[in-house]
């Protein structure tokens, strides 16, 4: 465990005045190779930036508006209690999932389980090499899945990379048994169609089914060619789980043209990721519901029956929103706030120069009900701490505070660090608390950051891309009732009803 290093700055109003040059041209690349990647979460290749945007850091720095590289900065209500920095592995650090007294967190290596029984000193209990973009974990039971976005010689931990134009290559979803959580068991693979940038579970007492987002087809890849309208769904038995297997393609934009009926991005709508399939989806299962980021569409839809979901509402922003990322509701589910990963995570967005509504979270409260439900645009939140062009920063994964009566969530936002946040009046959300570092560079645009911020059994879990495992302490009167919220176990996507399923000591 790193020495922790803490100091106290006033808030960020870092202006600039200049466009730094190729400022968005710096994506994170995702899925198969193509010729101009789709923005989606991967490491992100340095950047150039221009020698004012560099003079424009280190002044900020020098001043005050900024902390000095590294330094780490956070409101009076935020404790640092540990950092765990990367060990075995080189790869970047993506998701995170919970399971009792244990934390899972996905690294492009493979992923890693903690012992988060003394937040102040997580150990490592287990580290399990198995490389494949973006590694996103989730956990049910005895089992644990892994999702694997890039093109592999097989399905197997020693895979090498493979082009997706070869038919026998590989993408998909791993399985483990963790029953014993020292020695994790790999005990099925299942491809599905482009791979698996991400998934989400509806869990079930005999079964767990997995709705699998991917995207990116091309006329090119054998087993990725368009159109991509839809999801993968894979029905995987508890008790065999070396049965699984894909049981759906479910059609999510239906329409006549090549890439089928969702948002046709530019040049029809300039600046928009054409929706090829979705990014991310959040379910809801105590309300039949769920809610998918899907590029350039965001989407409400019913999965009363987990293998057909059927789609309720459907809304574009093509002003501000250039890549739906991700979904959350509100605990009543009245809302849901969708985020935009302007500039694929790999783009200085959170400047002057962008603003308050590109690159941010878009509020939507749900109304009316049953099949006529609809998704009503309410406000956008966007931290308003101003990072300097050498940090990637956008709207990224995070999760609700269960506390009643009040919408509070907390949120990953690469190097702008974590915040804590209040949208209980959707058209007037606000910042309560923060956690950040200093830039990772003064000298280029550098990717790093939080990916994943959750709230779990009274801490805040964050992890780093390329600086490990945070985990905070908040104290505020306004998020200290879900101190008394115990979940036994928490994947982010499937977000629990907290207040019928806790223990409350």
């Amino acid at each position: 465990m790193t020495p922790l290093r803490t100091t106290h700055v006033r808030r960020r109003r870092l202006g600039v005045a200049t466009a730094a040059a190729g400022l968005l041209a710096t994506l994170l690349t995702a899925g198969p190779a193509v010729a101009v990647p789709d923005p989606g979460d991967a490491p992100a290749p340095p950047g150039t930036v221009s020698a004012q945007d560099r003079e424009e850091a280190r002044a900020a720095i020098r001043s005050g508006e900024i902390p000095p590289v590294d330094q780490v900065v956070h409101s009076d209500n935020i404790t640092h209690l540990a950092n765990i920095p990367r060990e075995a592995f080189t790869g970047i650090n993506s998701d995170l999932a919970f399971q009792g007294r244990y934390a899972f967190a996905g690294n492009y290596d493979g992923f890693r389980i903690f012992d988060i029984s003394n937040p102040s000193s997580p150990k490592t209990v287990a580290q399990v090499l198995c490389p494949g973009s973006q590694n996103d974990v989730s956990v049910s039971g005895n089992l644990l899945f892994l999702s694997t976005d890039s093109s592999r010689s097989d399905s197997s931990c020693s895979s090498t990379t493979q082009p997706a134009t070869e038919k026998s290559s590989w993408e998909g979803m791993k399985i483990f048994d963790i029953s014993d959580k020292r020695n994790p068991r790999y005990v099925a693979a299942v491809e599905t169609a482009c791979g698996s940038h991400t998934h989400t579970l509806v869990p079930e007492r005999r079964n767990v089914y997995v709705y699998v987002s991917s995207y990116s087809p091309n006329a090119a890849f054998p087993d990725c060619k368009p159109p991509h309208d839809g999801i993968s769904v894979i029905k995987v038995p508890r008790k065999a789980p070396e049965k699984a297997a894909v049981v759906g393609f479910p059609v999510l934009f239906p329409g006549e043209g090549p890439d089928g009926g969702g948002n046709p991005g530019a040049p029809t709508n300039p600046g928009v990721s054409k929706t090829t399939g979705c990014h991310d989806i959040t379910v809801l299962p105590s309300k039949d519901l769920a809610a998918g980021a899907c590029m350039g569409d965001g989407i409400l839809f019913s999965i009363k029956d987990p293998e057909n979901p059927v789609v309720i509402d459907r809304v574009q922003d093509n002003v501000n929103f250039a890549f739906w990322h991700s979904a959350t509701f509100n605990q009543k589910a009245d809302k849901v706030v969708f985020t935009d990963e302007l500039g694929g995570g790999g783009g200085a967005t959170c400047n002057e120069r962008t603003g308050p509504n590109r690159g941010a979270d878009g509020i939507y409260d749900i109304a009316g009900k049953g099949k006529k439900r609809k998704l009503v645009f309410r406000g956008y939140f966007k931290i308003d701490r101003h990072q300097a062009d050498t940090e990637n920063c956008v709207a990224h994964n995070g999760s609700l505070i269960p506390v009643k009566g009040r919408d509070l969530m907390v949120q990953a936002w690469y190097q702008g660090g974590v915040s804590v946040w209040d949208f209980t009046d959707s058209a007037r959300p606000k910042e309560i608390a923060y956690f950040e570092r200093g830039p990772l560079s003064t000298e280029r645009l550098v990717g790093g950051g939080s990916w994943s911020a959750y709230y779990y059994n009274g801490h805040i879990y964050s992890n780093d891309m390329v600086k490990g495992l945070d985990v905070l302490k908040l104290d505020d009167r306004r998020t200290d009732p879900a101190k008394r919220v115990r979940m036994h176990e928490l994947n982010v996507q499937t977000q629990p009803d907290y207040f019928d399923d806790f223990d409350d000591d």
